[in-house]
């Protein structure tokens, strides 16, 4: 009878499964954000608009995914992160569905800014999820594998969107992700233990009157200041650099830039390997490291005349990407203390800020100056955050009002 009562056992924690469930949810999750881009010209014939209308279904989902991230960071800690994730995955399995159906732009639009609202509700909440779930040892292990989920959802996102719609109809890849989404959210539901409610009983004004209560801290704002950063540079490098690929010194065909956009999965092998190396030397040390690397990336892909060497420049930036963000992340969610849930979600919104950020400044430098110039701008936006670095504290954590 006490089976009967509660059929449903809350799992027990198997670290590496729930890594791996962490993983694939952070991967196809944040795919939606990129399902778009190849299919810009798709919209164009289709809607009969222009190239700016129709590039709005990836503006609409980056926007409230951005402003989303404010948000659900802070609600996890009052609802508990697993009840959150769970939530936005099914309104994003239902929202993916229904919008396969949609035969206006005006309503895509709108359907993909409701996507991008309910896929926020995954990456600051699992993000802190696994600051809190797991132990320190396994912790930014963790992350990496996170947050390589995250940025290889750039690279297949894109393949999986252009290969579906070029073979079976831009619908098709809506009614895929949500068939995914579905059975991702039901490996959440088997695998994924809940964490502790942090905040049962606060109100939840007084939860967001968090994000002011971190702010004040500096060494937060020196963090945020490197996580703006990130996704500035490495959207910003790829837009650059599918622009030099493509121009005559090259002339690269679209399959072509894809590839070595793929090449770049092999930097992001390190992510995980991130914990392993600030055990050993420390959160500080190995994100000054991940920074110097991307940045020697940037600057030799300024001077490189060698499309080999431009691959392995590439993937020299991106390995550098990929071991600063999970450090960086783990960084946040101990500065931020009981106040956990709002710094990683503040860091979130900044850090896609970033990604908004990147292309539009990748493009204006690129119209008036050359591609050296785009690249070394790209470095110098990563120096400043290298800068910002040796100003942060560890000693110096919040101390969280009630």
């Amino acid at each position: 009878m006490k089976e009967l009562a509660n059929p449903i056992k809350e799992p027990s924690k198997n670290y590496s499964l729930m890594t791996g469930v962490l993983f694939w949810a952070g991967l196809v999750i944040m795919s939606s954000l990129y399902i778009t881009i190849p299919l810009i010209t798709t919209f164009t014939d289709i809607f009969k608009v222009t190239p700016t209308q129709a590039a709005w279904t990836s503006s609409s989902f980056s926007f409230c995914f951005a402003i989303g991230c404010l948000f659900y960071g802070p609600l996890s800690d009052q609802f508990g992160r697993k009840t959150v994730i769970l939530s936005g995955l099914s309104i994003l399995a239902v929202i993916s569905l229904l919008m396969g159906l949609i035969t206006d732009l005006s309503w895509l639009i709108l359907f993909r800014a409701l996507q991008g609202a309910a896929a926020a509700t995954f990456s600051p909440v699992a993000l802190a999820y696994a600051v809190e779930v797991f132990p320190p040892q396994k912790r930014v292990t963790t992350i990496g594998f996170i947050s390589t989920g995250f940025l290889m959802a750039g690279i297949t996102g894109q393949i999986f969107s252009s290969y579906i719609s070029q073979h079976y109809g831009w619908n098709l890849v809506c009614y895929l992700l949500g068939i995914i989404y579905v059975v991702t959210a039901f490996l959440i539901l088997w695998f994924i233990p809940k964490s502790p409610v942090t905040h049962a009983n606060t109100s939840t004004t007084a939860i967001f009157r968090q994000m002011g209560t971190i702010l004040t801290q500096k060494s937060l704002l020196y963090s945020y200041t490197i996580a703006l950063t990130l996704l500035l540079s490495f959207v910003g490098m790829y837009t650059a650099l599918n622009n030099y690929l493509s121009s005559p010194l090259f002339g690269f065909t679209a399959q072509q830039i894809l590839y070595v956009r793929s090449m770049g999965i092999i930097g992001m092998l390190l992510s995980p390997y991130a914990g392993q190396l600030v055990e050993k030397y420390g959160v500080l040390p190995v994100l000054r490291s991940g920074l110097l690397i991307a940045i020697i990336g940037l600057l030799l892909l300024g001077i490189s005349a060698n499309s080999l060497l431009i691959i392995v420049s590439s993937i020299l930036f991106v390995a550098g990407i990929a071991i600063a963000a999970p450090t960086l992340i783990a960084l946040i969610g101990r500065l931020g203390g009981s106040a956990r849930g709002a710094a990683v979600s503040a860091y979130t919104f900044i850090l896609f800020a970033g990604a908004s950020i990147g292309p539009i400044l990748a493009l204006n430098i690129l119209k008036s100056g050359s591609y050296f110039f785009t690249f070394l701008a790209l470095a110098l936006c990563l120096c400043f955050g290298l800068l910002a670095s040796f100003f942060i504290r560890m000693n110096n954590e919040p101390k969280q009002a009630s």
